[in-house]
């Protein structure tokens, strides 16, 4: 597993080689809360002029012409209702889940750019819990970075920011089809180091990103691991005229650093749940994670999914080996979609063409097994059904019905969720 780590090091270096020698002049690096669809990364428009049928409470604003200091404020804010339903297996299991209310987000972002020919970009963002955060812990420091441009279409983040793994963490949560993730075990949100993102040649058909992260130098972690290195890239394979249909594909890697030894835990698709799988702690050296996504749009159909394995370097246990992977599918009826954001590599959040907003169906089959030789962390399997309703490019409400088998501590349980939410996001 150390010589896997050192290969994954090396191939990371020589993307990283390459990415610089073919970055060149064209459309800027540059990705924001705005949604993007267009080959040239341009935003895609809103129906401002025709106006929602539900209000938002704050107003469009006309963007300045950007001066010598350039800032823009976000915010976003969900609000959660789940309750449980279990059998007496699951009782046994995991001891009752109760229904709960949450503010299951409060993020306040400003990003911003500073500079006049060269400008050097600026992320700062802090919220109460959160999607990308430990869900035990309350207040965080979410991001503090800096980007500098390197040529048109290359930047390097110096700083507190996403690792470069897994499509479920690249990608915001808010606009995912899903309410919660569900391959959290397999990576962490935020960590401090240095990333490198490159957009493939004039019409952005691909990106690159990689990254080399210290949590020794992060603020308010909670364990400290050390060195993690991770890379991402993506493809899009397939892009007629049509901003609304689309096939991206997308290969990750990342190696865990491990000072003495691993845990895996994950919820199942809650945030208010215990955690129905976790390996415990265990002695390890390291490990090594890789995944493959695929997303399909054919405008208002979309298919998205991914696997993950983690090859774990732990001779005591004979070196396990665990997996994830989840397949979800959508339909918006009015056949709005996902715009696709070709700076990131993957799809940014509905925005509604009609007054009365978009409604969306959703399905997803997931599976977590933490299971291997002597740990037996448990495995889960979760149907999901659900139905969105973007009321506008902001508001979006969603109810959301999940079904989870768990086969731990040799029975197995089954668990009901119904989760509520209202999320608004500007």
């Amino acid at each position: 597993m150390v010589a896997s780590g050192r290969r994954l090091s090396t191939c990371l270096v020589s993307l990283t080689c390459l990415s610089l020698s073919v970055a060149a002049f064209g459309q800027a690096t540059k990705s924001t809360q705005t949604p993007m669809g267009t080959a040239t990364g341009e935003a895609v428009a809103t129906p401002a002029s025709a106006g929602y049928a539900v209000p938002d409470p704050v107003p469009d604003l006309k963007p300045d012409e950007p001066g010598f200091f350039e800032v823009k404020p976000g915010l976003v804010v969900l609000l959660d209702h789940t309750g449980f339903s279990q059998d007496e297996a699951s009782l046994q299991q995991m001891g009752e889940q109760r229904n709960k209310w949450e503010l299951r987000a409060g993020r306040l972002m400003l990003n911003g750019s500073i500079g006049g020919g060269y400008r050097v970009g600026f992320q700062l963002s802090g919220e109460y819990k959160g999607f990308d955060g430990d869900p035990d812990t309350t207040w965080q420091l979410t991001d503090m970075s800096l980007s500098f441009p390197i040529g048109s279409r290359t930047k390097l983040q110096v700083g507190k920011t996403k690792e470069t793994f897994a499509y479920e963490m690249v990608g915001d949560a808010a606009n995912l089809p899903g309410a919660e993730r569900v391959l959290s075990p397999f990576f962490i949100s935020r960590n401090t180091g240095l990333k490198l993102t490159h957009v493939w040649g004039p019409a952005k058909r691909g990106t690159f990103s990689a990254g080399v992260y210290n949590d020794d130098w992060d603020i308010g972690a909670k364990e400290r691991r050390g060195v993690d290195a991770s890379g991402r890239i993506t493809a899009l394979l397939w892009a007629p005229e049509d901003a609304g249909r689309y096939l991206h594909l997308g290969l990750s890697a990342r190696h865990v650093a491990a000072k003495g030894e691993m845990r895996y835990r994950g919820r199942p698709g809650s945030n208010v749940s215990d955690y129905f799988v976790d390996t415990g702690k265990f002695t390890a050296d390291g490990a090594l994670h890789l995944g493959v996504e695929g997303l399909l749009s054919l405008n208002g159909f979309g298919l998205l999914g991914e696997y993950v394995v983690a090859d774990v370097d732990a001779p005591a246990s004979g070196n396990p080996r665990f997996t994830g992977w989840y397949l979800a599918g959508n339909w918006i009826l009015t056949g709005d979609h996902r715009p696709y954001d070709r700076n990131v590599g993957y799809a940014r959040r509905v925005v509604p063409k009609g007054r009365w907003g978009a409604p969306e169906l959703v399905v997803r089959y997931s599976d977590v097994d933490l299971r291997d030789g002597p740990i037996d962390g448990g495995r889960f399997r979760r149907t999901d059904l659900g139905v969105n309703w973007w009321a506008t490019h902001r508001w979006k409400l969603g109810l959301a019905w999940g079904h989870v088998w768990l086969d731990r501590m040799g029975v197995r349980g089954q668990t009901d969720t119904i989760l509520s939410r209202v999320q608004w996001v500007y």
